[in-house]
Formats: structure tokens, sequence, C-alpha cells
């Protein structure tokens, strides 16, 4: 019988072996075995995006000396295509593969190496056997030198922290590891151990992180009533200027400043990252997409529902933070003013749907260019405006019976828990149905589909608030271009926004801005002073290294500063939406 790759239903045994010899110059060794084969031909492949991060990132380019053997002997592995190698097995019941990954790169989302610790972000690390991705693997550490600790939420085997066990890929691909000697405290939260686990030094206060994440943690497991992991870990890393964050599984990977935790604005956004990425061990990595899993590590895995997946995580971040106490009311809306302001002084509002932001965040979302603002909006941004009307409608609609918690609650125990699938987008459309009490068609129109303009005093007003506009009055000329001055003082336009002075009379990314009026431009702050509105200018650029003078009529900026205020003489319906919403 000839056993095709796809045919072989093998039970094997795999196990890896990481080692860092060569730690300083970013490399990890790695030794893959794989026994109980019974294919004639056996495919080894490495995934080209981490689940999370929706980039084609192609790991892949950081393995080098692919080789294998076989009972002593070499055997042949000649790479089919980007990020598949294949080996001929037949008669063959164990095979050792040989590779070599570089890992230089910071970030929450790709593997970092060096001679102080060894960050491995699995997906960029481990080669997998094709149509075997259910299998259990286990993973022996060699760490370098004087490292001492592994943190990750894969399972000690015989309480050994360098030897862990995966039961399955989609597992082991979400479960990132630390190798060092990084600094490890924790706390017990509703029966689950948990760990933060920080790389990097910092002026973080270890009680208070403790004291503080705890509140995070029970406020979020309050919303879904359960916490289903039993073991979860932070992985912090701490550099001069750090951020952003991965989420996993039963972990998470946060980027943050070492020095930023003493300052309450620095403080307040660490919090904020960390009620985000525990969020989502509910929104995204349970309660998820139905495309979302079982995952194609091959290809992109398209949904028009990262507005949910991420943007309803956003709104969550802040208004949990709230619900600890640990923001103002006064500070929570000026957060949420700040989400305005992001999206109405984007151009692209008017170009591109959340929906449409979701589906192409492949290649647009981590691939941003020049014309971004342009053209695109982020899903993070518009989904968390979107989570707070639905949650002012709920609350509102419902005289303060329900809310948004209600929709998330319900979703994760009919699809996660009951069904245990993914949900459609038409799915969760009747789940807000449900509580709202009544068909969101028209909504789903104007703001999931539709680039109708948001009506921020429409929803705030259910809580008696209001916006105000900061530059109402403000009749300041603006080119609509942002620049960057080089060290040898040239200025540089590195953006221009649609309908603006710059955009309509023809000023382009990469000019350099030389003078205006012939009055040399040495300060791009400035070059405007004793300008008007209505005012004709004529600006003096050198492009692709020939000077150029354009005529520009100056218009008025277009920016927007909101604010959020109380109403006058707020309704009762009005107070008790508002203290259901804000926890007051």
């Amino acid at each position: 019988m000839n056993l095709s790759v796809s045919e072989a239903q093998t039970t094997a045994n795999i196990s890896y072996t990481v080692s860092f010899p060569e730690a300083q110059a970013h490399y990890a060794d790695i030794e893959m075995h794989i026994s109980g084969l019974k294919q004639n031909v056996l495919d080894l492949k490495m995934p080209v995006w981490t689940p999370g991060s929706y980039l084609v990132r192609e790991y892949a380019k950081n393995i080098e000396s692919f080789s294998a053997e076989a009972g002593g002997k070499p055997v042949a592995a000649p790479k089919i295509n980007k990020n598949t190698w294949r080996i001929a097995v037949k008669g063959k019941t164990a095979v050792t593969v040989k590779y070599r990954v570089y890992a230089n790169e910071i970030s929450v989302r790709t593997s970092y190496i060096d001679a102080s610790h060894g960050f491995l972000s699995s997906s960029g690390i481990f080669i997998y056997p094709a149509n075997m991705l259910h299998q259990p693997s286990t993973i022996h550490i060699k760490p370098y030198q004087n490292w001492a600790k592994v943190s990750t939420s894969l399972e000690m085997v015989n309480g050994d922290p360098f030897t862990l066990r995966a039961p399955n890929y989609d597992i082991l691909f979400d479960s990132p590891i630390e190798v060092g000697n990084q600094d490890v405290f924790g706390f017990d939260a509703s029966g689950v151990k948990y760990e933060i686990c920080m790389y990097g030094g910092g002026n973080y206060d270890k009680e208070r992180l403790k004291k503080d994440v705890h509140k995070i943690v029970e406020q979020e497991a309050a919303i879904y009533g359960e916490n289903p992991n039993k073991h979860y870990v932070f992985i912090v890393h701490n550099h001069l200027r750090g951020g952003g964050g991965l989420e996993h599984l039963s972990s998470t990977v946060l980027g943050a400043s070492r020095d930023a935790y003493g300052t309450d604005k620095g403080y307040q956004s660490f919090l904020g990252l960390v009620a985000h990425e525990h969020f989502h061990l509910w929104n995204v990595k349970r309660l998820r997409p139905i495309v979302l899993g079982p995952f194609d590590y091959d290809n992109e895995n398209y949904t028009t529902n990262l507005w949910i997946a991420e943007g309803f995580t956003e709104y969550y971040q802040e208004i949990i933070v709230r619900r600890t106490n640990l923001y103002s009311p006064e500070n929570y809306l000026d957060q949420l003013a700040g989400e305005f302001n992001i999206l109405e002084n984007l151009p692209g509002k008017n170009v591109q749907t959340v929906a449409e932001s979701s589906f192409d965040a492949w290649i647009k979302a981590y691939r941003p260019n020049e014309n971004s603002n342009n053209t695109t909006i982020s899903y993070y941004n518009k989904g968390a405006i979107i989570g707070m009307m639905l949650d002012l409608e709920i609350i509102n609609d419902s005289k303060g019976l329900h809310s948004l918690d209600d929709v998330m609650k319900y979703m994760y125990t009919e699809y996660y828990k009951t069904k245990k699938r993914g949900y459609t987008d038409a799915e969760f459309k009747q789940g807000f149905e449900k509580f709202a009490g009544k068909k969101l068609d028209d909504f789903y129109k104007n703001y999931i589909n539709g680039l109708t303009p948001v009506d921020y005093n429409k929803y705030l007003g259910y809580a008696g608030y209001k916006i105000t506009d900061e530059l109402a009055d403000n009749n300041d000329p603006a080119l609509g271009l942002t620049t960057v001055t080089t060290a040898n003082k040239k200025v540089i336009v590195t953006s221009v926004s649609r309908g603006t002075s710059a955009y309509i009379d023809g000023i382009n990314v990469n000019d350099e801005l030389a003078a205006i009026d012939d009055n040399l431009i040495t300060d791009a702050s400035s070059m405007l002073n004793g300008k008007k509105t209505g005012d004709k200018i004529n600006v003096g650029i050198i492009r692709d290294g020939l000077p150029l003078t354009l005529p520009v009529t100056l218009l008025k900026s277009t920016r927007v500063k909101y604010k959020i205020e109380p109403v006058d003489n707020a309704t009762p319906q009005q107070l008790l939406v508002r203290k259901k919403w804000l926890s007051l």
C-alpha cells in the first residue's frame, strides 16, 4: 500500500530539544525527533503567521542549516515550497531533524534571543508534521550558560521546568516560552495560579502590581462567570521604550517601558494593556469568529469580526480598569474621548468600513504606508466605539437590567461551551438583538457595513453626557501634513491628509519643505506663524533633488478635539444608565 502524506494517519511520538550554543548571536538550535512513522513521505512545515497577529510573517525565512537523518544516516530533506520540507521515510519508523532559527526581532509576536534571555514565540520556532496538528509533543530546554528559569503556560513533565508537554500543536503554537533569569512573582485568583514574569528590569512595584492585576482579573472573570484556566502567565518584556501585547490561550506577552511604571500615565497604560490581553482569554481565544480555529497555519484566516475580537476588547480594557476604581470616571471619559478623536481625525473613516478593516487586516493593518490615514481605520479603535454604542443602547433600552456584559457571557456560553465552535456574523448579531430587544439591521447597515458618521451625542446622551469640540472656534490655518526634521535640519513631509491645503495643491510625501514666501523653513511648528485661513502662499519645496514652487491656499484646520461633559439636568433614566455604565 502506497501511503500518501494526506492519507497517513500516523500516531507518532514527537519531541524537540532547544539549545542556545550561540545565544549571543541570536540563535536557537532545534533538534526534532519523530518516531512511530508509518507513511512513505513526511512533510514538515513552519507556520507562516502567529494567531492574534494578522499578518503573514514568513517565519521560515529565519531557518537555516536544515538537515535530517534516519538510522544514523543522512536522508534528503528538500524544500518543496516556502515553508515545507519533504523527507522520504519509506521503510523508516523514525527520523531526526536539526535546524537553526535566527531570532533577532524584538516584539511580542516574534522570537528574540540574546545572551540575557531567550523568548520563543512558538509558531516561529517549531516545525510540525503535516496533518499531525493533533499530535502531542515534548519540549526539552537546554538553557544557555546561567539561565535558570522557564516561564510558560505549558505543563511541566515530572516537575521539571526545562521539560514541557504540549497536548497538540494548536496549544504549542499558542504557548510562548521565556527562558532566562526573569523576575517571577504572582498571586491566586478564583482558584487560578497567576504568574507575572518580568524581563529587563524596571521601576515596578511587585506588591502594587499583584494587588491591581488581581482586581482586573476578578472583574473580567465576573463577566463570564468563570475563569477557564488553571494556570495563567503574564510574560512582560521591559525595554527602554516598549509596548504592545499578544494574547494566548493561557498566557500573554506584553511589551512595556521599564521606567514608565512610576508615572500615573505609564502605570495606567500598563494596567490597560494587562486588562486588554487578559480579556482575550475569553474574547477571541475561546469566544471566537468561526474561521479562527482550527487554524490554517499556511494561509491568511479571514474574518470581518475583528471589530468584536479586538475592538470590544479595547473597549473593555478601559471600562474594566474603571470598574476596579483604578481609574476615576473622569479619567475613563478622557480615555474614551481620545478614541473619538483618533477616529474623527482620520480621513479614512469616510472610506473603509469596520467590517472591511477587519477583513483586510492581513494586507493593510500591519502594512501601513504614507497614505493609510486617508484610506483606512483601525478595527481596534472603531470597534471600541461600537462597543460603547451597543453597551449604552442595551443599558438604556433595558432600563439598566442588561449590558454588553450579558451579550458576551451569553455568546461565550452558547458557542464556546455549549456548541463548542466559533460564531458567525449573523449569530453575534442575534446575540446583540437578544439583549437590545430589537432588530439591529439599521445599526449594522450604518456602522458595521456602512460609513455613517457616529452620532456620539445620541449614545452618550443615554447616560447624560455630550461631546464638545475644544477646537470648534479655532480658525487657524493648516497645511494638513506631518513632517520629520532630519539631523541636518531638513523638514521632510511624511504624510498628507485628504482634503487639506497640502493635498489639494499638490504637496507630496517625501517633499522637503524649504521655504514659504521666500522665508526659509527651519522649524515646522512655526512655519505658518502670521498666516491666516484663506491666505495664498508660495511653498518652496525640493522634490527628487529639484526645486519647485507651489501656490497653496491655506484652509482652516479640520482637526477636532472632543471632550465628554455631563448634560445639564440629567433625567432619572440618564442617571440610571450612567450608574450602570460607569459602575458609580
